[in-house]
Parts: structure tokens; sequence; C-alpha cells
């Protein structure tokens, strides 16, 4: 008979109702998934079809056999050709790569720091990136001519970011260990000296330059090339592979930190590794693109509504709704009002904040009752 001080198990049937919520949940998430997935397919052969000049799916694959080689009977003229090519695959394959980046960093984030609110600006990524790659624009015309044919400013942009994050991890750090108030402390000081840095390099701009600079903090994807696929894809999917495989770690995060290490996860190993990583995917999608705000605030939260805080879905599923979410506002830059383009930052932030104001009201809602 047990006593007072003794465990009292849970019946059969309450263990039975739990491992069926534990299914239910991971089916509702294995479908999203699965969604998510081919949405992103179908916007994919939007983006790529829709603009100035049409090219059908058909006229698409046509276009992808000649280039390894193998011939279908499907006509496309040699505009349309150039244009797939050259222009919007590139386009395309940037908003997939950096809408995964931001919306994956965001979430491991929100995860490590168990904020909601938490995103990759708030280590101070973007504007560390933003500051060293205002400084390149200013200061490339003192630049030899070779050296201004390079494509510097995608580093000055990523050293920026990287730095500034190792500056915050160098702060939060304490007797081996990571303070997260002080990692957040000290990434609200680095953004207002980057922010400062920025506003006053900016003073000293030529028209030229102003434009530019203006255009890039706006965001765009406009400059895409094949080389810069090339360039900032491993950057991006090696990193995002690395905090997908901290998923369980952060799973025990949200138990606590002292939980996590009873569990046998080192925290400050994890803590490392997921702020390298986001540092170094955010700081690539940012020199490459300029500041996309919102997706990676937005994408984990509204997520995590769906399927639940299980980062074993939610990194996956952050990564294709995050792909998936930039292709599409990449696609509504460009037809929207056409042949004007808008910047896509611009886009990101009048649906970001309003939805994000939304998912908040109603979170105080469920609050309150």
């Amino acid at each position: 008979m047990p006593t007072a001080n003794m465990p009292v198990s849970p019946s059969p049937s309450v263990r039975s109702s739990a491992r069926a919520q534990i299914f239910s949940r991971r089916r509702r998430a294995r479908i999203t998934l699965l969604v998510l997935a081919i949405a992103l397919v179908v916007v994919v052969l939007a983006s790529v079809g829709l603009g100035a000049v049409r090219i059908s799916v058909p006229q698409l694959l046509a276009i992808l056999a000649r280039k390894i080689g193998w011939t279908l009977e499907v006509d496309f003229s040699a505009q349309q050709f150039n244009v797939l090519w050259d222009i919007r695959l590139p386009r395309v394959l940037f908003a997939v790569l950096f809408g995964a980046a931001l919306a994956v960093s965001g979430a491991a984030i929100q995860g490590l720091f168990r904020n909601p609110l938490a995103d990759p600006g708030l280590i101070g990524v973007s504007s560390g990136a933003a500051l060293t790659s205002v400084i390149y624009i200013v200061a490339a015309g003192l630049l030899p001519f070779w050296l201004r044919e390079l494509p510097l400013q995608p580093v000055a942009g990523f050293a920026g970011g990287l730095l500034a994050t190792l500056i915050v991890y160098a702060f939060g750090r304490s007797n081996w260990r990571s303070s997260v108030a002080t990692m957040l402390l000290a990434g609200i000081a680095i953004n207002a000296f980057a922010s400062a840095g920025t506003g006053l390099v900016t003073l000293v701009a030529n028209d030229a330059q102003l434009r530019s600079i203006t255009f890039w903090l706006l965001g765009s994807l406009g400059g895409a090339t094949w080389h810069g696929v090339y360039i900032a894809t491993l950057p991006i999917l090696l990193p995002i592979i690395i905090v997908i495989g901290q998923s369980r770690a952060l799973n025990a995060l949200l138990l606590g930190e002292e939980e996590a290490r009873h569990l046998g996860y080192s925290v400050t190993l994890t803590r490392r590794v997921v702020i390298i990583s986001s540092a170094v995917m955010v700081g690539t999608a940012v020199a490459a693109s300029g500041i996309i705000g919102f997706v990676g605030l937005v994408v984990p939260h509204l997520l995590r509504l769906m399927i639940g805080a299980d980062h074993r879905y939610l990194l996956p599923g952050s990564a294709l709704l995050g792909a998936l979410l930039l292709s599409l506002a990449d696609l509504l830059c460009r037809i929207v009002i056409a042949p004007v383009e808008v910047p896509i930052g611009v886009v990101t932030s009048i649906i970001g904040a309003p939805f994000f104001l939304w998912l908040l009201r109603r979170q105080r809602k469920q609050v309150l009752a």
C-alpha cells in the first residue's frame, strides 16, 4: 500500500492519453512540414515564372534541360532563357537561402534565450554587418581600382556581424559560463553603438553613396548572381544543419539551464554553437542583401503556435516557412508596382509588424482568459 512519501505512478489510461497526445502533435508537425515544403515549391515556381517576362513551367523545365544538355520540345525565347538563368533563379535561391537562415537563427536564439521576442538582431549581427558595410560603401573610393573590382562589401558585412557577435559573447562569459542577461545587455549596447556609427558614416557620404546606403539598409535581392549563390550557400546551409543538430539540447534548455545540465547537455557549448552559427548565416545574409526585418521574429513565433515548441520540428519548419515567406515577399516586390521594385525589407516590415502585433494581442487575450 503506497505511503505519503511514495510517488504514485500514473494510471495506464493517463499514460495512454499522454502517448496519444504526443503522437497527435508529432503527426500534426509532420503534416505541417509537408504542406510547407509543397507550398515552397509552388511559390518558387511562381517566382521564377511571373514578372515582366512570363515563363511557364514547361518553358522552365525546357530551359533547365538545355543547361544540362537535354532537349525538350518546348519553345522559349533567348530573352526568357537569359532572364530565367541570369536573373530570376539566382534571386529565388537567394530568397530561399536567406529566408531559411533568418528564420532558423531566430528560432534557435528564441529557444536559447527562452524568449519568444528574441531575434538575430538582438545579439548585434544585423547592426554590426550594417556598420561595416556602410563604412565600405563610403571608403570604397579610396581603395585601388583592382580592389574595388572585388566583392568586398559582403565580406565587410559578414566580418562586422561576426565581430559584433563575438564581442557580445565575450562580455557574456564569466567563469567559463555565459550569462543570458549580460549578453542581452551587451547586444543592446552593440546595437546602439553600431546604429550611431552608421548614422555618423552616412553624414559624410556623398549623394551617390547615400542612395546606395539607403537602398542597402532597406534590403534588396536585386544584386543576386550565381557567384553570390556559390559563395553564400555553404556559410548558410552548414550552420543550419549544425543548429538543427542542437534541437534536443534546445528542447532541454526549455526546462531551464540546471535541468539541461542534469540531463547531460553542455549549456555553454550549446550556447556557443548556436550563437556562432547564427552569426555566420545571418551575417552572410545581411552582407549580401541588406537589412531584412521580422523574418527571424515572426516565423518561429507563428510556427510555434502551429506545431508547438519541439525544436526537432520547429527548426526545419522555420527553414521552410522562412524560405517560403521571403520568396513570396520578393515576388511581391517585383510585381506590386512593376516596373518599380520595392525594397524587400520594406515589404517584410509592412507585413511583419502588423502581423506580429496581432500575434501579441492574441497571446495577451489567451493569458487574460
